[in-house]
């Protein structure tokens, strides 16, 4: 896909803003209720009435294993850890169970095939230091198949850009000059990029709505690996605009697109068992729902009036800007008198998968600090118990691994005790009989039972949809490879849960003791694993799982069968986290397939297609534009226009340092190449920034290049 200059339209429409306070999470009025169906209380009865009972049951049957020792300190610690994890697997097991019942889908009327009183909505693809050759390719492929379907004027896209790499940068607006080429006539493409990041995603938006928010009815918010069917994206908009109320609309995005075995095996999890669970939360949190940050439609006006986010006072990473800022939006929207659904019929919904273990876990350090920092927000008044339900969930979803840690140590230290220390069967006093110990293993099998099927029940569940319904069944390539996969995933999920039990302590860890884990580009690409590097990673790893095998085949080789799973994990993690990141071929890869394998979607046909005919625009690189008068006029166009500045971060103001040293440096320069190792990142970006500096560059270097051999995306 070739770059060329286009007629300049501005890079951004007219501004039409939309005022959005901040909204502090106390004091504030009560909140409006909004009336609950019969549906979403017994769903609530089953989901939360069920655990609650469940976890009574585990702590009196748990109580009673002991018999005549369960004084002991270590067994009351146990007793509770046990009780804690049990009711956290009833509660997984109980949201399944609620899916029974599910409201059905909202009747279609006809109107989302022709978009009927669907107002304008904006396609938001807030973008940080990603690849975009695949945003600008599923925005291209999701606008083609709106126009295609009549619709292209109710909607337009927006490319929301905090990138601060310079050669990202370079490719985005390249890359986006290319798209608004593709789409024009079919649908409007806008390009806005932040000098300044402040508040992460969430300032992102709200610096849209502040700027361009009266503009549009909707939004409908992405993230960088997100791509929807034409046909979801409009009748999200319907659906939004026959509900007054409706403040947010979530999809549930199924994972798609990985190529390792690892990015194959959440997806194959998530297709079998996720829509399960999936209606099971949309079931109890009826009106109150939550959102997950991207591929869900938000009301706008609704948005600006309720979501503008306080920083949260203290340091980090408690402190400052919301990071998980998803969670915190919905429950203030809801807080507004706003619904907030989760609609699980609508499919055509799509995202990436980590494609590493090694990926999860660095994607997992954000999570792990966004939602740990909810607890400052779980007690602010107003919000629905339901949201503060969320709260605690993705909280608990963090520190169980912590407590399932400590159930390990404290269940050794028990087995420990009992080898080192002598039991006393007759005290000092007067005694008829001895005082035997009393251990229950009969019933501790039983609650071991118990407990495995509560924490397969999901699984189950999901295994026999896909069986019994012959469409989906056909979809996964009969029912065999449905078993087989699923029985792959058990035993690779069940090897792999210990070292992520372990990364996620140390993220805790991490995170209390005050450590920021600050805000990088998400890894998206698969590629073979140095062992080098593996092993790194893992050797706190291996040395723990090594340390207690040989523990336990010394001093305890009974338990070694109830064990196996979690020390053999450890033991592999490199193995583990390696192989399992390689690129998924043959009957392996095959076995994980899920429907969208089988049969791709013609959106996701199509954007891989694009994808690769955008390789000339994103190998535009910070010496092209220095050197290249053209491609610097299209990357010019693409810069924040003047009359556009950060609504939240207020003007630059003053003078320019960077721009100042950046500008001298390239005068004293002899080549493009010379003078960008000279600059700084900052000194790049001011340069790359400012018309001015960028064309008198443009005037030097395309003389010294003129014998050069013609640069990408010219």
């Amino acid at each position: 896909m070739t770059v060329r200059a286009q007629p300049r339209a501005g890079a951004v429409p007219p501004r039409a803003p939309l005022a959005m306070p901040t909204r502090p999470l106390a004091p504030f009025a009560p909140r409006h209720r909004l009336a609950q169906g019969g549906r979403v209380h017994a769903a609530r009865a089953v989901a939360f009435g069920g655990a609650a009972g469940l976890s009574v049951l585990g702590f009196t049957q748990m109580s009673q294993v002991f018999g005549n020792e369960s004084s002991t300190l270590l067994q009351t610690l146990l007793l509770a850890l046990f009780t804690v994890t049990f009711g956290w697997i009833a509660l997984s097991a109980t949201q399944a169970l609620a899916a029974a019942f599910a409201a059905p889908p909202p009747p279609d009327d006809g109107g989302a095939a022709s978009g009927c009183g669907a107002g304008r909505t904006a396609i938001l693809m807030p973008v940080y230091n990603e690849d975009p050759a695949a945003t600008c390719a599923a925005l291209q492929a999701m606008g083609e198949g709106i126009a295609q379907r009549g619709l292209g004027d109710a909607f337009e896209i927006f490319v929301l850009s905090d990138t601060t790499d310079p050669a990202v940068w370079v490719r985005e607006t390249a890359c986006h000059a290319a798209l608004r080429r593709a789409l024009h006539g079919k649908m409007q493409v806008w390009y806005r990029r932040r000098k300044r990041n402040i508040g992460r995603k969430a300032g992102n938006l709200r610096d849209f709505v502040e700027g361009w928010g009266a503009r549009y009815d909707h939004m409908l918010v992405l993230d960088a690996d997100s791509l929807m069917d034409p046909d979801t994206v409009i009748a999200l908009a319907h659906r939004m605009a026959v509900a007054p109320r409706l403040g947010i609309l979530q999809t549930v995005p199924v994972l798609a697109g990985g190529r390792t075995v690892f990015a194959r095996l959440q997806e194959f999890a998530g297709r079998v068992y996720g829509p399960v669970i999936a209606r099971g939360v949309s079931a109890w949190q009826g009106r109150d729902g939550n959102y997950w940050g991207h591929n869900a439609i938000i009301r706008t006006a609704a948005f600006a009036q309720c979501c503008g986010l306080p920083e949260l006072p203290g340091r980090s990473p408690f402190g400052g800007h919301v990071l998980s800022h998803d969670f915190v939006e919905a429950a203030l929207i809801r807080r507004g008198g706003w619904e907030v659904r989760m609609d699980p019929d609508l499919g055509g919904s799509w995202e990436g998968a980590p494609q590493t273990l090694l990926d999860l876990a660095a994607r997992d350090r954000r999570w792990a600090q966004g939602n740990l920092q909810h607890a400052a927000v779980l007690g602010a008044p107003g919000l629905a118990w339901a949201n503060r339900a969320h709260f605690l969930i993705g909280i608990g979803s963090y520190l169980m691994s912590s407590v399932w840690l400590a159930l390990l140590v404290t269940g050794g230290l028990l087995t420990g005790q009992s080898l080192i220390y002598e039991r006393e069967y007759f005290s000092d006093g007067p005694q008829l009989f001895p005082h035997w110990p009393v251990f229950d293993a009969e019933r501790m099998m039983w609650l071991l039972a118990l407990s495995m099927a509560l924490l397969f029940l999901p699984k189950i569940t999901g295994i026999v949809r896909a069986l019994v319904l012959p469409a989906l069944r056909r979809s996964f390539g009969g029912g065999w490879r449905i078993l087989g996969g699923a029985a792959l995933e058990v035993v690779l999920s069940a090897l792999i849960a210990p070292v992520l039990m372990l990364f996620q302590v140390r993220q805790v860890v991490e995170i209390l003791a005050g450590r920021d884990g600050g805000w990088s580009a998400q890894s998206r690409d698969a590629a073979d694993m140095p062992w080098r590097r593996a092993i790194a990673a893992h050797v706190g790893q291996v040395a723990l799982g090594t340390a207690a095998l040989v523990a336990v085949v010394i001093l305890a080789p009974a338990q070694i069968v109830w064990l196996a799973p979690v020390l053999v994990g450890l033991v592999l993690a490199p193995v583990l986290s390696r192989q399992t990141g390689r690129v998924a071929d043959g009957t392996l890869g095959r076995l994980l397939w899920i429907p969208e394998d089988r049969n791709v979607p013609e959106v996701a046909r199509r954007c891989a297609a694009l994808k690769a005919a955008y390789v000339n625009a994103a190998g535009v690189s910070p010496a092209d534009l220095l050197s290249d008068q053209t491609l610097a006029a299209i990357h010019l166009d693409a810069r924040m226009d003047d009359q556009a500045p950060d609504m939240v971060t207020g003007g630059s103001g003053g003078t320019d340092l960077d721009l100042v040293t950046g500008a001298a440096k390239l005068a004293a320069a002899s080549h493009p190449d010379e003078a960008l190792s000279w600059l700084s990142p900052a000194e790049t970006r001011a340069v790359l920034g400012d018309g001015p500096a960028l064309r008198r560059a443009c005037a030097r270097f395309s003389d010294s290049t003129a014998g050069a051999p013609a640069r990408r995306g010219a």
